[in-house]
């Protein structure tokens, strides 16, 4: 009887320990793979005697569950942190598993009572720490979980510990809706960047393939490294931008025959075109070295494709008065070289800072001008070596063109005034020096008149007694030839007298 009685009390022991055991607040039922019910439930706990289950609080609902194994690969993908075997918990004597997503708010206590490992996964703990009331939570979890940016916990075997809630909708968006956290996200920051230091580093979205770019920061821990990632496609859009633009730019230039070189506020060359090397000569390489200003005139100056200048102890002075003026626009200058070519030189400012300089080779344009020019002193010379005085007037009534037989026939010179001289200026100066006559406004009528012109000639007599024949002849563009003759002539002292 007595023996009856002490298997009785034994048994109501045990009853009472593993009711015991197994009391206290309980979690909803483990559902789907990996995954646990958010709903508000008794907490829900598990007792292994070595790696064997031997009791639930949920009896019936969890029938996969035989060992511990089978509740640390359930719970792997929320708690990669759960222990790999119930030594570990032996070991420690109870263990806190902190949720890899740190919105949730649940973790895994794990505990060793008398050889018995009770495993109780727990609703409304603070991440990582027990809490003695229902609701509380780390405010510094809390601010992490809620920072605008991906953050996510290493362990010093690279494994994902922990991620703010950034990071699970980061990889929502990049896994097309599927947030596998046992799946790296981003490469291992530990083999590519050093601690305290940023890199760039893109992810890609499936499935497009698209690219989003971030600077990830990692900061050491002694349980492994934290890590930080900045959204910088907005950064790295923009650059790509401006490097398209950039690369544009030469492309327009490159059909230019102007010869550009643009300098950046630091005063190097950041951009020139083709037309620049058939220019200046300037190798290549060269202008690719991203050569100063200096550098880039001391070059053109060693290749004799600027002008030389006549004191080089000033040449530097000379360089940072050319690249003032250029800065201010005000730099613009014509370079006979050594070769016989010609270069108009021009300075622009740029934004920022920058500076252009255009190369234009004006050779044939000076040339040409050249020519036109000697060739206009030609004709004036052989003008001049007419007896007759003539004065050629443009379509519009102007003096053109006069020879130095009529500067001293009417004792004027036009080249000397800076004013146009008009048809009536000349004929106010024949009138004066000439008896009336109405073949003055004749000559008036011709010059002006378009239609119905035809050669004619007249007589005028002029105060000193001389007499002179006036041609009028019709030339190309509208112009006229009015050429004078002396008919009479009378003595130089005659002459002296009318005049006085």
């Amino acid at each position: 009887m007595a023996e009856w009685l002490a298997l009785a009390l034994i048994c109501l022991s045990s009853a009472m320990l593993a009711a015991w055991m197994l009391s206290g607040p309980r979690l909803s039922k483990v559902v789907g793979h990996g995954h646990l019910a958010h709903a508000k439930a008794p907490n829900h706990v598990f007792l292994f005697d070595g790696h064997d289950l031997v009791g639930t609080s949920h009896s019936g609902a969890d029938r996969s569950i035989h060992v511990w194994n089978d509740l640390r690969d359930r719970l792997a993908a929320d708690f990669p942190g759960f222990p790999a075997d119930p030594e570990q918990v032996e070991k420690n004597g109870e263990i806190i598993v902190g949720p890899i997503d740190g919105r949730t708010g649940r973790d895994v206590f794990c505990e060793w009572l008398d050889g018995i490992v009770r495993v109780e996964l727990r609703n409304g703990m603070s991440l990582g720490l027990a809490s003695s009331c229902d609701g509380c939570t780390d405010p510094l979890r809390s601010a992490m979980d809620k920072a605008p940016y991906p953050v996510w916990f290493l362990d010093n075997d690279g494994a994902l510990r922990w991620c703010n809630a950034a990071y699970v909708k980061l990889t929502r968006k990049v896994r097309d809706g599927v947030p596998d956290l046992c799946k790296p996200l981003f490469p291992n920051p530990v083999e590519t960047i050093g601690p305290g230091k940023k890199n760039r580093v893109s992810i890609s979205m499936e499935p497009s393939g698209a690219k989003l770019w971030f600077d990830v920061l990692l900061v050491q821990h002694d349980a492994g490294c934290l890590c930080y990632a900045m959204d910088i496609n907005a950064v790295v859009d923009a650059e790509i931008a401006q490097r398209n633009f950039v690369q544009t730019l030469p492309k327009t230039f490159a059909q230019l025959s102007t010869g550009l070189a643009i300098f950046d506020r630091n005063r190097q060359l950041a951009l020139f075109n083709p037309a620049l090397v058939d220019l200046t000569s300037l190798p290549v390489d060269f202008l690719s070295s991203r050569p100063s200003v200096s550098s880039f005139f001391d070059r053109l100056r060693n290749l004799n494709m600027m002008p030389e200048p006549k004191n080089y102890g000033g040449w530097r002075q000379q360089m940072n008065d050319l690249v003032q003026a250029a800065t201010d626009g005000n730099y613009r200058e014509t370079w006979s070289l050594p070769s016989g070519s010609v270069y108009s030189v021009s300075g622009r400012p740029h934004p920022d800072g920058a500076v252009a300089f255009l190369f234009e080779d004006i050779t044939a344009e000076v040339t040409l001008t050249r020519r036109f020019r000697s060739e206009l002193e030609l004709g004036q010379a052989a003008l001049d070596q007419i007896d007759r005085a003539i004065a050629v007037f443009s379509a519009d009534g102007t003096l053109a063109l006069s020879n130095a037989a009529y500067h001293q026939l009417w004792n004027c010179d036009p080249d000397r005034s800076f004013a146009q001289v008009t048809v009536l200026d000349a004929i106010r100066v024949w009138q004066d020096t000439c008896a009336a006559t109405p073949i003055w406004g004749d000559i008036r009528d011709f010059v002006e008149n378009r239609e119905n012109r035809a050669d004619w000639e007249g007589r005028v007599h002029m105060r000193d007694g001389r007499m002179l024949n006036c041609a009028v002849s019709p030339i190309q563009n509208g112009a006229t030839l009015v050429s004078f003759t002396i008919i009479k002539r009378v003595s130089k002292q005659a002459v002296a007298q009318a005049r006085t």
